[in-house]
């Protein structure tokens, strides 16, 4: 199992009603892409979120939230939520919340043609 199925499909659920989400696998997981912009993904259990800055020391306070360090080097505005800390609708939606509201301004990385 790459990435957990049940939490990709609470994510799509959450995403649908945006405009411009896209799949991608990535990082051995799931991305999920808002606006040409990382937002979320799914790597194994655990739920990735990109966050503002301002929000990423606080955050990491948070049951089941730690440091995303997957290559051995902490990536600065990405964290991974264990299921313990997504398993409530409420503690889910946070999560997701967080990452979309930081999506509005975060810079695209899309290559430009």
């Amino acid at each position: 199992m790459a990435y957990n199925e049940n939490l990709a499909k609470r994510v799509r659920e959450f995403l649908s009603a945006k405009k411009k989400v896209e799949e991608k696998k990535m990082m051995g997981g799931l991305t999920f892409m808002l606006n040409d912009k990382m937002c979320a993904g799914i790597m194994k259990d655990d739920l990735m979120v990109r966050i503002a800055p301002e929000v990423y020391e606080s955050s990491l306070k948070k049951r089941g939230c730690r440091i995303m360090d997957f290559t051995g080097r902490p990536l600065k505005g990405f964290v991974l939520v264990s299921p313990e800390g997504t398993k409530s609708k409420k503690d889910f939606e946070y999560w997701l919340s967080l990452a979309l509201d930081f999506n509005k301004r975060a810079k695209s990385y899309k290559k430009k043609k």
